[in-house]
C-alpha cells in the first residue's frame, strides 16, 4: 500500500499523519518560530504615521523567516517518502508549504489543501483516514 501522510499545519507546529499498511500513527513537529514581538532596542518613531519603530524590524523578520524555513524544511523532509499528502490548516502555513513542496520537487502528489481550524490529534487523525477513504 501507498505511504499516504495528512498534515495539519500552523506556523507554531505541524501534526503528520502517516498512512502505511493499513496503519495510522501521528507524529508533531514543532516550530521554533514563536511570536513576532515589538523589537525592545530600537526607538519608537517620532513622526506621526510612520513606522512603530525606526530600526529592528528587518532583524525580527529576518529571524521569524529564519526559523519558519527550518521548520518547513524539517517537515518536507518528512514527506520525502510519500505517494500522496494531504494539507490543512488554519492560516497562511498550508499554502506555504504547498508552495515549498512544488520547489521541493518529492515525489510526493498534493491531493488537497484545505482550510481547518485549531484541532485534537483524534480529530486530524480522523479527518486524514476520511480524506483517503474518498479519494
Amino acid at each position: 500500500m501507498a505511504k499516504r501522510i495528512g498534515l495539519w499545519i500552523d506556523h507554531k507546529k505541524a501534526a503528520l499523519v502517516t498512512q502505511e499498511d493499513g496503519e495510522q500513527r501521528i507524529e508533531t513537529i514543532e516550530s521554533e518560530v514563536g511570536r513576532r514581538v515589538p523589537y525592545r532596542g530600537a526607538s519608537p518613531a517620532k513622526a506621526p504615521y510612520s513606522a512603530q519603530y525606526q530600526q529592528g524590524d528587518n532583524q525580527l523578520d529576518n529571524k521569524f523567516n529564519e526559523r519558519l524555513n527550518k521548520f518547513y524544511d524539517k517537515v518536507i523532509a518528512h514527506l520525502q517518502t510519500a505517494e500522496s499528502v494531504y494539507i490543512f490548516g488554519p492560516g497562511e502555513a498550508k499554502t506555504e508549504i504547498e508552495k515549498r513542496i512544488a520547489r521541493a520537487k518529492i515525489r510526493a502528489q498534493v491531493t488537497a489543501v484545505e482550510i481547518a481550524g485549531k484541532m485534537t490529534e483524534r480529530q486530524i487523525a480522523s479527518r486524514v483516514k476520511k480524506h483517503f477513504q474518498r479519494g
